[in-house]
């Protein structure tokens, strides 16, 4: 059935639906989990609070589902190949961090579901980093090389540090590179 306004009413529901989620993005990434009300998202999107809580159940409810795109496993391989493999993640973030990590990122300090979402979504990528390290040690290398990321990530996005916001991210993997590959235990690039 199609209404007045042009597509179904499924294809609308859908589109109001990804209207809200992506301003719920931008502001839980600009403000916070605490700081972000579905008020403040309903009035973003042009719409009444109830129909938030009506698709999304919740506050709760509507930020699982504004961080779901989180970020995707590593592929894996050799110490060297995982450390290439970050250091190409970190210049993709550097180049455009996605919305859904930003409000990870800004919320996971004072919100423990923010926090428990952020851990699982570090394990995802510390996994497969642990299992390239040729190292007793392996597990506190690959949390180590996660925290080195989510500094850069939150130094460069959030909190634009001097040198940090604006450099240029190909230059910040080059500087980086030498580090990574330490830590992982890579060989040196040929």
């Amino acid at each position: 059935m199609s209404t007045p306004g042009g597509g179904s009413r499924a294809e609308q529901r859908r589109a109001t639906q990804a209207r809200i989620l992506g301003h719920a993005r931008r502001l839980f990434a600009e403000r916070g989990y605490d700081r972000t009300t579905i008020r403040a998202v309903a009035g973003a999107a042009g719409v009444d609070p109830g129909l938030v809580m009506h698709y999304f159940g919740s506050k709760a409810g509507l930020f699982a589902r504004a961080i779901e795109a989180g970020a995707r496993p590593l592929p894996g391989g050799s110490a060297g190949e995982v450390a290439e493999q970050v250091l190409d993640r970190l210049r993709g973030s550097l180049v455009e961090e996605p919305v859904e990590s930003l409000a990870l990122l800004r919320s996971m300090l004072t919100n423990p579901e923010a926090a428990r979402a952020f851990r699982s979504s570090a394990q995802l990528q510390k996994a497969p980093i642990g299992e390239a390290i040729p190292d007793d040690d392996a597990d506190l290398r690959a949390a180590l090389i996660s925290a080195m990321l989510i500094g850069v990530a939150l130094g460069r996005h959030l909190l634009a540090l001097d040198h940090l916001a604006d450099a240029d991210p190909d230059r910040v993997v080059e500087i980086l590179r030498p580090a990574v590959r330490a830590v992982t235990k890579a060989e040196r690039p040929e």
